[in-house]
């Protein structure tokens, strides 16, 4: 079956948006060459990336894994399992970070929930509060109507808020979406990408995320919100409880828009 004119023009406007990613990675990385053009001429901001001294203990490596498991028996059996890993590497003016995470669920031996995600990020400061980002990210979810989607991104970002206590970060850039539907149709588009990160910190043993994410494409507009609760257990270990809502504003017909998943998981961190 021939693509319709106005298939046909969407699929060539993301191929253009795919292209445009991956130039924003280029200029990415030439920028990085050339740092003192883009920083600010503000106390704290430098030029030279090894001048800023590194904090006696700190190295470029960190991360955290967390598991979760909770199952009930008796009159209905359930089991429901996730689980997280994050990797940061941070040198200089860069920081690379792969994050992964996986959920499960049955009820009565029936599969009832089942999703898969991992994302690839990389920052460039080009001054304290300013910096350069690329972003792609896979997630699918058997349970919606995306079999899964694959997104990229690249883009600006500003850290509105940077206190002892507390932090705010929003981003935003362009980028493209491939995503594959439940019945099998392939949809391709361009997207505006619009996040937002927030942190704070109640004392040395709480703290409070929340972090949102906004693909705002032609066909579908896909959201996530995740808010966390962090609370140090012993020495690098921690409970954590999230609340995590996904929302797609195009699906099937058979399929709810939004979906809300609450875990509750021990953290080891490194």
């Amino acid at each position: 079956m021939r693509m319709s004119l106005q298939q046909s023009t969407r699929a060539t406007r993301a191929s253009w948006s795919r292209l445009g990613v991956w130039a924003g990675w280029v200029l990415l990385a030439l920028v990085s060459m050339n740092p003192s053009a883009w920083a600010e001429d503000t106390p704290g901001a430098t030029s030279d990336p090894a001048a800023a001294p590194a904090k006696e203990g700190d190295g470029p490596w960190s991360g955290n894994v967390s598991l979760g498991y909770l199952a009930t028996t008796g009159n209905t059996e359930t089991t429901n399992a996730n689980f997280g890993f994050e990797v940061d590497y941070a040198i200089n003016r860069w920081t690379h970070g792969l994050k992964g995470s996986a959920i499960g669920a049955s009820d009565d031996n029936d599969t009832t929930s089942e999703a898969y995600s991992v994302s690839w990020k990389s920052l460039y400061d080009l001054s304290e509060r300013n910096y350069l980002f690329g972003r792609a990210r896979w997630l699918k979810d058997r349970f919606s109507s995306y079999d899964q989607q694959v997104s990229e991104a690249v883009g600006y970002g500003r850290r509105l808020i940077l206190q002892p206590h507390q932090n705010l970060t929003v981003e935003i850039g362009p980028g493209a979406r491939q995503s594959e539907l439940q019945d099998g149709e392939e949809l391709n588009e361009t997207i505006l990408w619009l996040g937002a990160s927030y942190e704070y910190q109640f004392n040395e043993s709480a703290q409070l995320n929340f972090d949102l994410g906004v693909q705002a494409g032609e066909d579908n507009t896909f959201t996530e919100g995740i808010l966390g609760l962090k609370t140090k257990l012993v020495g690098a270990l921690a409970a954590v409880l999230a609340y995590t809502v996904r929302s797609n504003t195009d699906v099937l017909d058979d399929s709810e828009k939004t979906d809300t998943i609450t875990s509750i998981s021990l953290e080891y961190s490194f």
